[in-house]
């Protein structure tokens, strides 16, 4: 990248004294450290930042650059993808779970290096109407989603490993259709997912084969299940070794529909939809840096 070149940086929605403000002063210096001449289109709601990036990729933003967490990514995807813009991704959210995916750093030097680097295309999913970047789900891990989106403590990743703990008890099954490319399977399940990157939930390899792009996504449903079982097992999901569970399937396509008693489908750690759902990999539908 040349030196005079001017990016776009949008950091998480919120007074600029959180976190989030001092993630954001401290990406700007390294990124005019580096030469670039910064743009802040920071918002303080997530629909006035979703807009802003619209606005500025439709006027032809070479790079836009986010910094915070996976929910940031989801933001900024509903304005780069399957546009030029390139996606520069400076992580400092509680998962990271998409930047850890695509192997990009996490320390604000080497983030910075990374977000104004070549860029290479990467698959997207389209849940519903809109894009997301690496896993959709549905089931006990929507609640743990919403659990941990209410906590102030612990911070960082294992603030899903607490959640999880404390909505055992509202745990249950539930009668899904997944139909995978036109073949329907009927599942009894606690947790449905489909993935586009292998990690969630702060470094849970839900799908350690899913890869961003070869043009398929990854599904896994785990079947119904108790608490003390669920215990026993939850720790293999962060190496992956979940999948040798007789309790856990997986499938692969292109195109998954999820039906019947699907609930809130959650991607990327947001709200997506609440009702039945179709999602589908859209191929090669994101530049990011660094990769």
């Amino acid at each position: 990248m040349s030196g005079d070149q001017t990016v776009h940086l949008l950091a998480k929605p919120g007074p600029k004294r959180r976190r989030g403000g001092s993630a954001a002063q401290a990406a700007k210096d390294a990124l005019r450290a580096r030469g670039a001449t910064v743009l802040d289109i920071t918002a303080t709601t997530p629909f006035e930042a979703e807009q802003a990036a619209k606005h500025v990729v439709a006027e032809g933003a070479e790079r836009l650059i986010v910094v915070g967490g996976d929910g940031m990514v989801h933001i900024a995807v509903q304005a780069v993808a399957e546009t030029p813009t390139i996606l520069g991704i400076m992580a400092s959210g509680t998962g990271n779970d998409f930047a850890s995916a695509l192997g990009l750093p996490t320390g604000i030097d080497a983030a910075a290096n990374a977000a104004l680097g070549a860029a290479s295309l990467v698959d997207l999913m389209r849940v519903g109407d809109r894009f997301a970047a690496s896993v959709a789900t549905a089931g006990f891990s929507v609640s743990v989603n919403a659990r941990a989106n209410t906590m102030r403590f612990p911070r960082g990743a294992s603030k899903y490993t607490v959640a999880t703990l404390r909505e055992l008890r509202s745990m249950g099954a539930r009668d899904i259709d997944l139909t995978v490319d036109g073949e329907t399977h009927k599942c009894r399940s606690t947790v449905v997912t489909v993935a586009n990157t292998s990690d969630f939930g702060g470094g849970m390899r839900i799908s350690p084969t899913a890869k961003p792009d070869d043009g398929l996504l990854e599904v896994t449903v785990v079947g119904e299940c108790g608490r003390l079982e669920l215990l026993r097992w939850f720790r293999k999901v962060f190496d992956g070794s979940h999948l040798d569970h007789p309790r856990v399937s997986t499938f692969q396509g292109s195109a998954i529909r999820l039906e019947g008693e699907v609930g809130d489908v959650w991607a990327d750690g947001e709200p997506v939809s609440a009702a039945e759902v179709t999602i589908e990999v859209v191929p090669k539908a994101l530049h990011v840096a660094g990769l």
